[in-house]
């Protein structure tokens, strides 16, 4: 089995409500209206989900609303034979906004590099300009 390693990530929105950032990361429209890439629903435990495209693809695995997220997660560069990885979101009001907490665990070491990029690149920096634009 390869080697993996956990990516651990916090980033802080303000003037956004932890359920803007739950229901925004599980429904399939606002998710890929925040990414812009393609998503499909991840709403509920047990449901098979897509995002950016198809280049992610994975189950939601527990949901405390408005609080946690927990997924399995690959993409298509995933390794052969290599697990699936798990990706947490939490979610906290501070501040008058909310912090985010991403823990992407179990992820194949020869990745992680790319990956602790791809979530600033394609989760955080997209996230912060949708939730701006909410704000008007």
């Amino acid at each position: 089995m390869p080697s993996t390693k956990t990516i651990r990530q916090t980033e802080f929105l303000p003037s956004v409500k932890p359920a803007q950032v739950y229901e925004a990361l599980l429904n399939g429209k606002k998710h890929s209206k925040m990414t812009g890439g393609k998503a499909s629903d991840a709403g509920t435990v047990g449901a098979a989900f897509t995002a950016w495209d198809g280049y992610i693809s994975g189950t939601t695995l527990e949901l405390d609303p408005n609080e946690r997220i927990l997924q399995d997660w690959t993409t298509t560069e995933w390794p052969d034979g290599a697990a699936p990885s798990k990706v947490e979101w939490t979610f906290s009001e501070k501040d008058g906004g909310t912090e985010v907490t991403l823990v992407h665990s179990d992820v194949p070491a020869e990745q992680v590099e790319s990956y602790r990029g791809g979530w600033l690149d394609y989760y955080w920096n997209p996230m912060k300009e949708y939730f701006a634009e909410q704000a008007g």
